[in-house]
């Protein structure tokens, strides 16, 4: 099945900031108990180790919990490593949590950074966790082709990915939503109101979940959007990760500038 370009409502900028912020919120507490993105680890430090890159340039982090489950993981093998989270829309409350939990490894950019034109002052290891398949093809090619034009390289990794068992989880996501309420970090009390009083939250997280499931990029389709890209001097690696026991899996998409051989 081909990717379809469909439209999440947190990616429209009217959409009510009090319910996106639940949505990133609720993402964070079930990427964490489910230890997936400490999966993602290995493969990310190996990518550090290669480009020698010991910061990492975080962009469209939403709550931010990915990477900080990464960088904790990574801390714990002896590879550390200094990160900036950044989003077009920040949510602030929680990005700040974050890197005020972090033991100071973890800080947070202020100012609205559009992933497809990095500042070049933000200098680092360029990720995008979860984030990637909100992208139509020609801005998910613009993000790759900035990061060749600057010389910065670059991770995307998505742990939704078109198998079933993603899908049945995603539509699972109201029950759980329900009860983990109070574990949502940091807490708001509105979200009482828009999950157990008048239920928007569910439907929300769930149409989210599922045009997700849909748009997100297979490891063919990452490789037509690279083949698209004039990068001579550019090293791409796209792959699969297995997620735990479950046969589900995360996809990858590794870039790096190499040196020309001598002549």
């Amino acid at each position: 099945m081909k990717r379809m370009q469909l439209v999440e409502l947190e990616d429209l900028p009217w959409f009510p900031a009090i319910l996106r912020d639940g949505g990133t919120a609720y993402i964070e507490l079930v990427g964490r108990k489910a230890g997936h993105s400490a999966m993602l680890a290995p493969t990310l430090g190996r990518a550090l180790k290669q480009s020698g890159a010991s910061r990492i340039v975080d962009l469209c982090s939403g709550g931010g919990g990915p990477v900080r489950c990464i960088s904790e993981a990574l801390h714990a093998q002896g590879q550390p490593v200094q990160v900036l989270l950044s989003d077009l829309y920040p949510n602030r409350g929680s990005l700040d949590h974050v890197a005020a939990t972090s033991a100071g490894r973890v800080q947070v950019h202020p100012q609205p950074v559009d992933a497809t034109a990095v500042p070049p002052e933000l200098d680092g290891f360029r990720t995008l966790f979860n984030a990637f398949h909100h992208f139509p093809p020609e801005a998910a090619r613009a993000i790759l082709a900035d990061a060749v034009h600057k010389r910065r390289p670059i991770g995307v990794f998505e742990v939704v990915s078109r198998e079933p068992l993603t899908l049945i989880g995603i539509l699972m996501a109201p029950l759980i939503i329900t009860l983990s309420l109070p574990f949502w970090r940091p807490f708001k009390w509105q979200w009482i109101l828009w999950t157990w009083l008048i239920p928007l939250m569910q439907p929300f997280v769930v149409w989210d979940g599922v045009v997700s499931w849909l748009r997100v990029y297979s490891v063919e389709e990452l490789r037509e959007l690279v083949a698209g890209i004039e990068a001579p001097d550019w090293e791409w690696e796209i792959g699969t990760i297995k997620l735990g026991e479950a046969p589900a899996h995360a996809t990858y998409l590794l870039g790096r500038p190499v040196e020309p051989a001598a002549a």
